[in-house]
């Protein structure tokens, strides 16, 4: 697909733009309204491809649970193996689409792994992730992002409840949810490993004050969010903190988002995977 296409959905999902003028400057790079209609489902994400683990496993626990905030009850999902036991501990956390079934379903992965993993709906103060993906995207702009990052951070708090955690946490993060996952890093000194998947980096003047271990994840064609990697790295390595940084050739920003089938990249998606599930092993156990 045209570069210009993507990127323009880019801007669409993260400016935001409205959809009234994302559809028109679709049909004008594909040259008409009707072409535009047809490209529009090659970009838009499709939950029926989201459950590539099943809702109901029987090598799992799933339910959805509540937990307190400052800025109010949380609600999310958590999933964890049946087999007893103490698990290392993650917090999954989701695009600017909100909770929806692609990030429950990387939960489940997660804890088909051997983690507890827990799913927060960063829009549980403003009603819930709604059905409509267009109309979550429009409500992260009324969230408080001071009280959001200690609402993430008050999961941690809630995993340590658990019985079956071991006191070990880390989390990742995709898009919104890997810049959240950066700044969890820095506000909660009991993370241990934080793995942000394209997700913008935070000011330099705070990378000092980073506890977790860091997996960074980028794709070669997302250059809104490249754009910051050069500073974060050079901040990084004047601190001395501990991270990795991996780059994958020719991927798309979300490009492990199975549900998003023009920027989808399943071999990037499965090495990621692969090399998170690999860190946390080695942080988490």
């Amino acid at each position: 697909m045209d570069q210009r296409i993507i990127n323009l959905f880019d801007e669409y999902t993260h400016k935001p733009l409205s959809r009234e003028e994302f559809m028109r400057r679709l049909a004008t790079l594909t040259g008409s309204t009707a072409a535009a209609l047809s490209v529009l489902p090659l970009l838009e994400i499709n939950y029926a491809q989201a459950a590539t683990t099943p809702a109901q496993d029987d090598r799992l626990t799933t339910s959805y649970i509540s937990y307190p905030s400052e800025a109010g009850p949380m609600r999310a999902y958590i999933a964890r193996p049946k087999k007893q036991g103490r698990y290392g501990s993650v917090v999954v956390i989701h695009e600017n689409r909100g909770l929806n079934p692609h990030i429950e379903d990387v939960t489940r992965r997660a804890a088909l792994e051997g983690f507890v993993a827990l799913a927060p709906d960063a829009l549980s103060p403003v009603g819930g992730t709604p059905t409509d993906a267009d109309k979550a995207r429009d409500m992260f702009q009324q969230l408080d992002m001071p009280k959001t990052i200690a609402s993430f951070a008050s999961a941690f708090d809630y995993l340590g409840t658990q019985a079956d955690s071991n006191g070990k946490f880390g989390c990742v993060g995709f898009c919104w949810g890997g810049a959240m996952a950066n700044n969890l890093a820095i506000q909660v000194p009991n993370v241990l490993a934080a793995v942000a998947f394209y997700g913008r980096q935070p000011d330099a003047a705070d990378v000092p004050k980073i506890h977790a271990a860091l997996q960074l994840h980028y794709a070669e064609m997302d250059e809104r969010v490249n754009a910051g990697i050069a500073a974060y790295e050079e901040a990084l390595k004047k601190a001395g903190k501990t991270y990795q940084v991996y780059m994958y050739p020719g991927a798309q920003h979300a490009f492990h988002n199975d549900t998003a089938p023009t920027r989808y990249n399943a071999d990037a998606a499965k090495l990621a995977w692969k090399r998170t599930v690999d860190f946390f092993n080695e942080k988490l156990r």
